[in-house]
């Protein structure tokens, strides 16, 4: 896992780093365009509350927080940034060819296999059920 640093020009980016396996293209099947009503605005359109609104347009990726793929080996291929939750996502590679997001647990790294089920190995990465 590489790390690239940049020289500083201003004090606002001194120690600045960035990660160079974190990618920003998301699947076009896993992500949708997510409706923001909203913005300060009432039923009819106009402004109630003050300084609201703009803000760059996000799409929304479909997490899988269930892990309901029983026993099915699962590659961590890309690693991306959420801006709807403020964290990291990783896109996994199923053994039977399906592709899901999940969030990113803190350890694993590109190449990585992780599994779901009841008698896995008890792992950072892998995903055990609570009963």
């Amino acid at each position: 896992m590489s790390i690239h640093l940049y020289k500083t020009s201003t004090p606002d980016t001194s120690n600045g780093a960035v990660d160079s396996q974190v990618k920003s293209n998301p699947r076009n099947n896993l992500i949708y365009g997510q409706h923001r009503c909203g913005k300060g605005r009432n039923a009819r359109g106009i402004v109630i509350a003050r300084h609201r609104g703009g803000g760059h347009k996000r799409l929304y990726r479909k997490i899988d927080f269930r892990r309901n793929k029983k026993d099915i080996y699962s590659k961590i291929v890309t690693i991306e940034y959420d801006p709807n939750r403020n964290a990291y996502i990783c896109l996994i590679h199923y053994g039977d060819g399906e592709k899901r997001y999940i969030l990113h647990p803190s350890g694993p790294i590109i190449g990585n296999t992780i599994v779901s089920g009841t008698e896995i190995p008890i792992k950072m990465k892998n995903a055990l059920p609570l009963i």
